[in-house]
């Protein structure tokens, strides 16, 4: 028997005021896509912003269904989105911001486990990083890689 240890590290900010430039104009997107978000059953509305390897963003809301399963995260939009209108740019980084009832969270909410692969699946394609952030009201975190927060990734069928 081996007893191990896994760590993260990652940037905590108190306000979008501390980030770079290029990371608070990405929440900020994100912040906007949240208005497209269509979420009469739960009132909890996400809104995400992907920039690509070439500086343009790309965003996504969620999106519910009465037929529950049928929905999808906001996360995935922009990833599929981008993947297939432009699948041979690269994803850097992804940024995430929801609200319940109209009221920004004021701690960050996380991506599920299924979006949580999507972003690993795609940084195994374009085998570059993918650098999260999720931001809350009263803290931002940034995260430089998916394996921080899905650190064991499926990814036993090689691609």
């Amino acid at each position: 028997m081996t007893n191990r240890h896994l760590s993260i590290d990652y940037i905590e900010y108190a306000s979008l005021e501390e980030m770079e430039p290029a990371d608070r104009e990405l929440v900020l997107a994100a912040l906007e896509a949240k208005k497209g978000s269509y979420s009469p059953y739960s009132k909890f509305q996400v809104g995400a912003a992907l920039r690509l390897e070439d500086g343009m963003i790309i965003k996504g809301a969620n999106q519910e269904n009465i037929a529950y399963p049928s929905g999808l995260c906001a996360e995935r939009t922009a990833m599929f989105y981008a993947g297939a209108n432009y699948p041979e740019k690269a994803f850097d980084t992804l940024a995430v911001i929801a609200s319940d009832h109209g009221v920004i969270c004021e701690s960050p909410a996380t991506p599920c486990g299924a979006c949580r692969q999507v972003m690993a699946e795609y940084q195994k394609k374009f085998k570059r990083p993918l650098k999260i952030i999720l931001a809350g009201s009263k803290r931002i975190y940034k995260f430089s890689k998916t394996e921080d927060l899905l650190p064991f990734i499926f990814d036993s069928l090689k691609v």
